[in-house]
C-alpha cells in the first residue's frame, strides 16, 4: 500500500517563496528540498542531501526556510546552522561547495541559452521583459528546473504558477 504524503510544513508557511508545485516534489516517500532552502544553500555553499535533510525535524526545515540570507552575517550564521544539523544527525561534514558570486538568475540583460533550449523543446517561450518580471526565486527555479539530468516534469509547472504559459 502507498504511503499517503501529508502536505508540507511549507505550504502555508509566511515569509518565503514556496511554490505550489513542490508539493510534487516527493522521492522515496519523502518530501524534496524546498527551493527557498536549496537557493539559500547555494548562497552560502553547501550541498545538502535527501538523505540528510529527511533526519531534520521539521522545526529545523521551516528555520532553513525562514532564516534570512540578507547579509553576510546572516549568511554565516546560515551556514553555520546548516552545518551544525547535518553534524549532528549524520556525524558527517557537510559537502562544502563553490559559491557562485554571479549566478545566472541574476542576469536580466537576456534569457540563459539552458533555459532557451528547455522552453523551445516544450514549444513555450517567455520574453526577455517577463524574465526580468520575475522574482529571483522564480529565475532560479526556471534554471534549477531545466538543467540536463534533472527531473523536469515540475518545469512545465513552474511556468504555469509564475503565469508564462
Amino acid at each position: 500500500m502507498k504511503k499517503v504524503i501529508e502536505p508540507s510544513e511549507f505550504i502555508n508557511l509566511k515569509g518565503i517563496e514556496y511554490f505550489n508545485f513542490e508539493e510534487d516534489f516527493i522521492e522515496d516517500n519523502v518530501r524534496c528540498i524546498p527551493m527557498v532552502v536549496r537557493f539559500k544553500m547555494d548562497a552560502v555553499g553547501i550541498k545538502l542531501k535527501l538523505a540528510e535533510w529527511s533526519k531534520f525535524s521539521a522545526d529545523e526545515r521551516v528555520e532553513l526556510a525562514i532564516m534570512p540570507i540578507s547579509n553576510s552575517a546572516a549568511l554565516n550564521n546560515y551556514h553555520g546552522y546548516l552545518v551544525t544539523l547535518i553534524k549532528k544527525y549524520t556525524n558527517n561534514e557537510a559537502t562544502i561547495i563553490a559559491v557562485d558570486t554571479a549566478p545566472v538568475w541574476r542576469e536580466l540583460d537576456q534569457i540563459q541559452p539552458i533555459l532557451t533550449e528547455k522552453l523551445q523543446e516544450l514549444n513555450l517561450k517567455i520574453s526577455l521583459i517577463q524574465w526580468r518580471d520575475l522574482s529571483d526565486m522564480q529565475r532560479f527555479v526556471l534554471l534549477k528546473l531545466c538543467r540536463p539530468g534533472h527531473e523536469n516534469k515540475n518545469f512545465p509547472k513552474a511556468m504555469v504558477e509564475f503565469g508564462l504559459s
